[in-house]
């Protein structure tokens, strides 16, 4: 309640910056604009807010108290607020101000740039081994990356020194990746945030919001934290918002692309979040309204966007590009369990079954026409953001095969180690023309698999599908979250290593 706020007659301490929200609330993007000025302080550094919204005074306790900044002070001006917010906790003994910055971000000037041409023709790559194997994405990044990423991302210095750091980490992830004798490496999305929010940090239009900035936007904020923490969602995690016509005015991966080439001898693998999931994740409603009318309306886009990217990267020599659609799971098990899941998309709206899958479908086609199917593949996985089975999705993939059989690709990636998944049986009822990447070992694992069970599951797969059509990977990524890896480095190398073996084994080479 406004009388519950620390209401004063002057601020008892000066600023260290300043900056004007207008009449924008907290959940039409002032909560992003507080994060872009918080972020260059010093904890313990404040930050004076001033605001003519009346509804702030309702929010900002709450947001304040859930990202662990104070609210220092409150008082009245002629034409609305003024806000005094602590960089982290408050501690008066410690405040040293310094000169004042004045800065004001116009939500106005979040604007994209002129659309990048496209290389081209798509080049060729040699076909694919029976059995070839390889990872889905993601690899741990080194704590000195990490540590640079969160510099970078919060505008503190260090951050400068973070595009270079990633080509250190990805020589790292493909020397790991090679050694461990896989056909095909990734970059391992070292310079990503996570494997979908990093395009809020790529595209002009769009920006990176932390989860906790989005309590305003849901009916219970109170209820919402205790489900994010339930859920086990990593610390620190942000969301990509769209808030302008999206358009590629910046490169997705195709500099993750070059990375992997010039770090490693082995054709590349790209992923990308798939265009249903990036419809999903990047359509909120009430930062929408001024840009994009409906989900449907900033889908649209989404498929140009991803459509650009994918050509570009083929045409420079990605010998598979997949799309990661996660939350495909969301929209057939999430009803059944109930509650909220984590999906980096199920904080959106979303409508029947039914419906959700055609549009899915439906951008994939988009997306797709008139690609090589044999260079693309679709990732399917139940949540690979914790280690506790018991947050994410479970069921077979039954209520999925009606739209996986109509994917316009040439192979689909999918999660079958953990019990979760259901049994592999049950693809039989796939279409022969694709090529199944079978999840064998489950990153969540702390321990290696026996050797002999996974072997075991790769022959009766042979049997059912036959060794052509086969590749083998691990159920998801290694460190789908930067900052929450499911596996060491040495792990991640020793279970790709034992599929590599398998699979020279079966092939007798």
């Amino acid at each position: 309640m406004a009388s519950e706020l620390p209401w004063t007659q002057s601020h008892s301490h000066t600023p260290h910056s300043r900056f004007d929200g207008g009449d924008l609330d907290c959940g039409n993007g002032l909560l992003l604009l507080i994060r872009q000025h918080l972020g260059p302080l010093d904890p313990g550094g404040l930050l004076e807010l001033l605001s003519t919204e009346r509804s702030v005074e309702e929010d900002l306790p709450s947001w304040s108290r859930l990202t662990g900044n104070t609210l220092v002070s409150c008082k009245r001006l002629e034409i609305g607020t003024s806000y005094l917010v602590s960089k982290g906790p408050f501690d008066p003994a410690k405040v040293s101000t310094g000169p004042l910055k004045t800065a004001s971000i116009d939500l106005g000037q979040v604007k994209p740039g002129p659309r990048l041409g496209v290389p081209g023709p798509i080049s060729a790559t040699k076909p694919l081994p029976p059995l070839a194997v390889m990872g889905i994405g993601s690899w741990p990044r080194p704590a000195w990356l990490l540590h640079l990423q969160a510099c970078k991302l919060d505008g503190r210095p260090g951050g400068e020194y973070f595009d270079e750091a990633v080509m250190d980490a990805t020589r790292l992830s493909v020397g790991c990746q090679e050694a461990a004798g896989v056909d095909l490496i990734t970059d391992g999305e070292q310079g990503r945030e996570n494997y979908a929010a990093f395009v809020g940090s790529r595209l002009g239009s769009c920006r990176l919001v932390p989860v906790t900035d989005l309590v305003p936007l849901v009916e219970d904020p109170v209820q919402f934290k205790k489900e994010l923490d339930a859920l086990d969602v990593p610390p620190g995690t942000r969301h990509p918002v769209a808030l302008a016509p999206l358009v590629r005015d910046r490169v997705l991966a195709v500099e993750e692309l070059r990375r992997a080439k010039a770090c490693g001898k082995t054709p590349v693998k790209i992923a990308l979040p798939g265009p249903y999931l990036l419809s999903r994740t990047l359509f909120l409603d009430c930062l929408a309204e001024k840009h994009h009318p409906t989900r449907e309306a900033l889908a649209e886009e989404v498929v140009q966007v991803l459509r650009d990217e994918i050509l570009h990267l083929l045409a420079e020599g990605a010998a598979l590009v997949q799309l990661d659609e996660p939350v495909l799971s969301e929209v057939v098990f999430g009803q059944a369990r109930g509650g909220r899941s984590f999906m980096c998309g199920a904080l959106a709206e979303r409508k029947d079954p039914e419906t959700e899958l055609a549009l899915a479908l439906y951008l994939w086609k988009k997306v797709t026409e008139g690609l090589p199917k044999a260079r693309l593949g679709l990732h399917v996985c139940r949540g690979n953001w914790s280690k506790d089975e018991t947050v994410a999705l479970a069921g077979d993939y039954r209520p999925l095969l009606p739209i996986l059989s109509q994917a316009p690709v040439g192979t689909l990636f999918l999660e079958l180690a953990t019990p979760r998944a259901g049994e592999m049986e049950v693809l039989r009822d796939l279409p022969t023309s694709l090529r199944l990447g079978l999840g064998l070992v489950n990153p969540k694992l702390d321990s290696l698999e026996r050797e002999e069970m996974v072997t075991k599951r790769v022959e009766q797969a042979m049997a059912w599908f036959g060794p052509e059509r086969l590749l083998l990977t691990p159920d998801c990524g290694f460190a789908t979250f930067s900052t929450s890896p499911l596996a060491s480095q040495k792990m991640a190398q020793a279970k790709l290593a034992l599929l590599a073996k398998i699979a020279r084994k079966i092939r007798g080479s």
